[in-house]
């Protein structure tokens, strides 16, 4: 787990805090040139990101006067923790076209599209994804690997990509807030001084009634979106996989190995390390690949030639070098969110959205939004856990509330938004990996969106909701009134 010390707002020398005033200018300058840059113009991202970062640099250089050197420690420190997320960016992009090049993919999609039908298929992916994303603590693991499989088999069954998508994240961030396996279950738990299996106890309920939902949802969408699927047409994929993959119960070896590693605990950048070097040496084993050929396919991607062009844009892929447009809008972004974090802006902010609480019910909507804001301006869902978590601990303390109502709230609200924003590493990962936008596959992601409903209802209605020992069942927080500004706030 990557280790992070962010900046609190008592940690900040009052004489160099910055007022939330000069805090929301950076944030309002970024929502400008993102919006003009993508929406007005039509670039991609990292421009309009280089436009954010230069800005603020010399906003914070000469309005606020740090040197030069605190930025560029600031955005040292944002990059070093988001390194982890970077290279696994860079390996599940060669593990994808390694198993493509095996046919591990291919032959997924081969027998998913014998055994599914479009009815069952969006409801049947969200509960197979959270069931494994459960298994391996990882939802980028479960979006990188079985992801994949079930884009290519959605889209064989005549599911549209971007709902097909929903229900995968869906599924995959359900089991990963569950699992014990996962980084920013253990993060959350952490950040809060709460037992790790306590914050999972916590979880339990909400994430049921959110993901239960969600499953109905996908029911209903299932039913509405599976239409005729034209006379041959799966037939018709099924030989052209078969035409060009050896379909056999080997090409699963590279999965075999891929998911026991991670059951047994080892952690994701070695254990999808190992996935490349299995759907390698399968590729060249079963599909009879030569090794340059493999570790070509690995580096540069695939473009297979199947004679079915729907096939072959199922198949194709970029490889290593195809993440290389997603790592630099990552790049870009945490480096946006270490200045931010380093002159003490997002202390700033998270300090006066926690001063709005004033009781149980507006503490929780409070810390759902601070995720939120998190995760959009530090571009890091493991910021979005970890400066909530520790700005907002002492009024949980003052409401007389146990720590797994703040770490079930961090992660309500952190982890399964991150894949909603289209600049997060969670949503560049996700669009990248599954070949769909954000921005289309967000209105199928109802986890996403009633994980944080869900924790707010909690919130408004009690329930759930757990005092210290000697409080509970109490109606009135100890705290009515604002929380007093610390000495020499702005």
């Amino acid at each position: 787990m990557v280790a992070f010390e962010p900046r609190l707002f008592a940690e900040i020398d009052p004489d160099e805090r910055p007022s939330l005033a000069a805090s929301l200018v950076p944030v309002a300058a970024m929502i400008v040139f993102l919006s003009v840059g993508i929406v007005v113009f039509d670039l991609d991202p990292q421009f309009p990101l280089f436009w954010g970062i230069a800005f603020t640099g010399l906003f914070v250089r000469y309005h606020l006067g740090f040197s030069w050197d605190a930025l560029y420690d600031g955005i040292t420190d944002s990059i070093l923790m988001g390194m982890r997320v970077v290279l696994i960016m860079f390996v599940v992009y060669a593990l994808v076209s390694t198993w493509i090049q095996a046919g591990t993919i291919p032959g997924l999609m081969y027998y998913g599209l014998e055994l599914l039908t479009p009815e069952i298929f969006l409801p049947l992916t969200a509960i197979l994804a959270a069931i494994v994303s459960f298994a391996v603590g990882s939802s980028w693991t479960t979006a990188g690997t079985l992801g994949v499989a079930f884009i290519g088999i959605g889209s064989g069954l005549g599911i549209p990509a971007p709902m097909t998508a929903g229900a995968i994240l869906s599924g995959a961030y359900t089991g990963d807030k569950q699992s014990p396996l996962s980084d920013t279950t253990n993060l959350a738990a952490a950040v809060t001084n709460t037992d790790l299996y306590e914050h999972i106890n916590a979880m339990r309920a909400g994430t049921l009634v959110a993901f239960g939902l969600s499953v109905v949802l996908y029911v209903f969408l299932g039913l509405s979106a599976s239409g005729t699927i034209p006379a041959g047409r799966i037939g018709a994929i099924q030989s052209a996989i078969a035409g060009s993959y050896a379909v056999t119960p080997l090409v699963f070896v590279p999965i075999a190995v891929t998911f026991g590693l991670a059951i047994y605990g080892i952690p994701a950048l070695p254990t999808l390390g190992t996935g490349v070097f299995a759907g390698a040496l399968t590729s060249m084993a079963v599909q009879g690949t030569g090794f340059t050929a493999a570790w070509t396919a690995a580096q540069s991607g695939t473009a297979p030639e199947t004679g079915m062009k729907l096939v072959d844009g199922l198949l194709e892929s970029g490889g290593l070098l195809g993440g290389a447009w997603i790592v630099t809008i990552a790049l870009a972004a945490l480096s946006l969110g270490g200045i931010l974090e380093r002159t003490g802006m997002l202390a700033v902010l998270a300090h006066h959205l926690g001063r709005l609480s004033r009781g149980v019910a507006s503490l929780t909507g409070v810390t759902a939004i601070s995720a939120v804001a998190m995760n959009m301006l530090a571009a890091e869902q493991y910021i979005s856990i970890v400066v909530p978590g520790m700005t907002l601990r002492n009024l949980y303390n003052e409401q007389g509330l146990q720590s797994k109502n703040l770490s079930r709230a961090v992660e309500a609200s952190g982890t399964t938004s991150a894949a909603l924003i289209p600049w997060n590493s969670g949503g560049l990962f996700m669009a990248g990996t599954l070949g769909v936008s954000t921005l289309s596959y967000a209105p199928y992601y109802f986890f996403g969106f009633l994980s944080p409903l869900v924790l707010i209802v909690m919130g408004l209605t009690g329930w759930q909701i757990a005092y210290k020992e000697g409080e509970a069942g109490e109606t009135t927080p100890k705290s009515e009134g604002s929380v007093p500004a610390a000495p020499g706030e702005d």
